[in-house]
């Protein structure tokens, strides 16, 4: 049987798995074509985790198949097909040569390497802004205009009030718009909780079994484990996770959000933004399931708020500085960081037991919660004057739920302060103290997390004294740093000085890739 002739093509990327995609939307599937592709440009542009390629490619071939129960056509171009052009603008150029046409649907890519790539075709594309964000670009636009300042609380308070969430009347449930005071517990009393369900796991079929057996062929040597694989590869699995969270974890998620253990990956955490950020998730039916929650009084309010705050607050607010800051935002280097990322970011053996257990779990899961990634691995990446261009790359690399939309602004801006400014008003550092409040990562290590200086002195304490030091010019006159400059200008000159020496000893064996 010979394939009609699309009147139009209509492309679906990797991370666009939305039966209500914009571009669906305004095609018909009965004269328009779906095009799909698995390309070596999206696999290899960074060295990706085997579980998050794994992750994508199983969820877009079931997604095509889906399409075609639909009543789609849909060309769909695998990895291994020899045909295959090698990147989405060439299999564009290829499936449009092959139907005969020009026209092509798309809806905006989430990353500006894929939009000016597909600006610059000679085909006639029909751009449709990606509606499946609750803030569109002109709505982030509006808001941001005429501020000194983009803080993220304003915006998220805003987005409240759009969309009713946790609104009594024009007020914020319980009378305030956020309970941090009530979310930043340490670790539970006794460790891990035996009895606290993890996420869903699902047992791959014979379509993510055969996309294992080819990334395992093509990918086993990039950094991490592959097996054991059991994301949620389909909407309807994605919304089985969900409900299983909002059912047996969401309840401690407020309390628990910024603790870590070394033998709890997850505690109350979701695991849902892979399935978010594909597309297999949608933002309003996540916060709508956590709002009924609430209403039923089967969770409380600090953690129903807490984390409809990730997703309308901080997940919109940092799409939206990606894309008003442009281009070359992912490049920014205003602390002026030059150091290469350390071996141990790549699996190397460090004494650093939070930087071991973080790395150790994200080689394993490609995973770690937002305070691992923001004051652990990107903690001590800051501190130490790494370049955030390889930070970045670093953090795009290893997490199932990396896309650089959403990355970038939380690598460049939020975790390596390389924006000068633009999310955080002050750098998240912090000595060992931090983490050994908010985890158990300090007990057995091999630094002490209270020792200053000398034989065992924790890197993180002598790191955090010479990070302020160095950027004293910058930073002094901060209205939320003024009292730590005035801490460390009443120490004596000597302790200073060997503060600093010590520090500078442990940067230069971390540059000289030696084991810290």
């Amino acid at each position: 049987m010979t394939a009609r002739t699309p009147a139009c093509l209509v492309l679906v990327l990797g991370d666009q798995l939305s039966p209500d995609l914009a571009a669906l939307r305004a095609a018909d599937p009965a004269r328009d074509r779906v095009v799909m592709a698995e390309v070596a440009s999206e696999t290899g542009y960074v060295p990706h985790h085997p579980k998050k390629i794994a992750l994508v490619l199983s969820a877009m071939r079931h997604f095509a198949e889906e399409l075609r129960t639909a009543g789609w056509e849909v060309a769909y171009t695998r990895l291994d097909d020899p045909d295959n052009a090698g990147s989405i603008p060439a299999e564009l150029l290829r499936r449009a040569e092959e139907a005969g046409t020009t026209r092509v649907l798309a809806t905006e890519p989430g990353e500006w390497r894929l939009i000016e790539a597909l600006r610059d075709l000679p085909l006639d594309i029909d751009m449709q802004e990606d509606d499946r964000f609750l803030a569109s670009h002109a709505r982030f636009e509006s808001w941001a205009e005429g501020r000194k300042s983009l803080r993220m609380e304003y915006f998220y308070r805003e987005m409240r009030r759009e969309t009713g969430y946790l609104m009594q009347g024009d007020s914020p449930a319980g009378d305030q718009w956020n309970f941090d005071h009530d979310n930043r517990a340490g670790p539970p009393k006794g460790g891990a909780d035996l009895f606290r369900a993890g996420p869903m796991s699902f047992t791959p079929d014979a379509i993510t079994e055969e996309v294992l057996d080819l990334v395992g062929d093509r990918f086993g040597e990039n950094f991490g484990d592959l097996h054991p694989f059991d994301l949620p590869v389909t909407r309807t699995q994605a919304r089985r996770a969900l409900s299983h969270f909002v059912s047996t974890r969401l309840a401690g998620f407020g309390r628990y959000q910024d603790a870590m253990l070394s033998d709890d990956a997850y505690l109350n955490h979701a695991l849902i933004s892979p399935a978010l950020n594909l597309g297999l998730l949608d933002a309003r039916e996540v916060c709508d399931a956590v709002q009924a929650a609430w209403e039923a009084g089967e969770v409380p309010l600090n953690s129903a708020e807490g984390f409809i705050r990730q997703v309308i607050g901080w997940r919109e607010y940092v799409r939206g500085i990606y894309f008003l800051e442009g281009p070359d935002y992912p490049r920014r280097n205003a602390l002026n960081h030059q150091r290469a990322l350390p071996p141990l970011y790549w699996g190397a053996p460090t004494q650093m037991a939070c930087l071991s257990a973080a790395i150790g779990q994200t080689q394993r899961l490609g995973y770690a919660h937002h305070i691992q990634r923001l004051m652990v691995t990107g903690n001590f990446a800051l501190l130490a004057g790494i370049n955030p261009a390889e930070v970045h790359e670093w953090y795009l690399s290893v997490y199932v739920d990396a896309f650089e939309w959403v990355e970038a602004p939380n690598t460049v801006g939020m975790s390596q302060f390389a924006d000068g400014g633009v999310i955080a008003s002050k750098p998240y550092v912090s000595s060992a103290n931090y983490i050994a409040k908010m985890s158990d990562y300090c007990q057995g290590c091999a630094y002490s997390a209270t020792r200053k200086t000398g034989e065992g002195a924790c890197p993180f304490n002598l790191l955090y004294w010479h990070f302020l030091t160095r950027h004293r010019e910058r930073f002094e006159q901060n209205h939320r740093m003024g009292r730590i400059y005035s801490t460390w200008d009443r120490m004596a000159e000597d302790r200073r000085a060997t503060i600093l020496s010590e520090a500078e000893r442990f940067l230069t064996r971390l540059s000289a890739g030696d084991p810290v």
